[in-house]
């Protein structure tokens, strides 16, 4: 995908992964719609984005409130333009300490599911019928290794992303030939999530976001298999 003059969609924008994909995508031509609850840790992100040239615009809002999806879409689109990629980054890990799936209530185990794949599942309802009518677009699903492997205390988040990951699947099955749909399992990151999760991991062996997203940019500059899960080495 050329990136120069599309029209992008992130969730999870105010840090992490997703601040430092909208920043990629900034710098590669991209109009970029940031999305995230914090509206001054968003508009902090954006204003240093634009500071280096690069064309982002905050859209507070909650990708776990159903409410919010239209708005959320709409916003985007009267900002940027035509939406033609779309970057799910946003997650929630659930409760900490992270229990064990036997010790989750159900309402937690709710919660992650609305944040990390009915969130996406809404956005992506909102916007991929205009990039299939328009002929193309790109939707990206961040998934996990939990997605794949079962860890104890990761089973709501676990649960989540593999479930995520299939969305993707069957997405790609229905829109085939029209609108792209990747899943990319980032590895483990320096993020305040990982943090989160795993306070006593050294930090010196993670990833660092923006390499990450350097190379999840990379990804969609050539073409890929719809559908497909891949991982990101470190």
């Amino acid at each position: 995908m050329d990136l120069k003059g599309k029209g992008a969609l992130v969730t999870g924008a105010s840090r992490g992964l997703g601040r430092e994909l909208s920043r990629v995508l900034a710098r590669e031509g991209a109009r970029v719609a940031m999305v995230a609850r914090d509206p001054g840790a968003l508009e902090a992100a954006a204003r240093a984005i634009r500071a280096e040239g690069g064309d982002a615009h905050p859209v507070a809002g909650d990708v776990g409130d159903k409410l919010e999806t239209y708005a959320i879409a709409g916003t985007a689109e009267a900002l940027v333009g035509p939406i033609d990629l779309v970057i799910h980054a946003a997650s929630t890990l659930g409760p900490l300490p992270m229990p064990l799936l036997m010790d989750t209530a159900c309402e937690d185990l709710a919660h992650v599911l609305e944040v990390n794949l009915l969130g996406p599942f809404r956005l992506t309802k909102a916007l991929a019928g205009a990039m299939a009518l328009r002929g193309g677009g790109a939707v990206v699903l961040v998934s996990s290794d939990a997605a794949v492997s079962g860890y104890p205390g990761w089973g709501a988040y676990g649960i989540s992303k593999a479930a995520l990951d299939h969305l993707g699947r069957t997405w790609a099955a229905e829109l085939a030939g029209r609108v792209g749909f990747l899943a990319v399992d980032p590895g483990e990151m320096d993020t305040q999530m990982h943090a989160d999760a795993m306070p006593d991991a050294d930090r010196a062996t993670l990833a660092r976001p923006a390499h990450v997203a350097e190379r999840i940019v990379r990804l969609l500059a050539q073409p890929f298999e719809s559908g497909a899960r891949v991982t990101v080495a470190s």
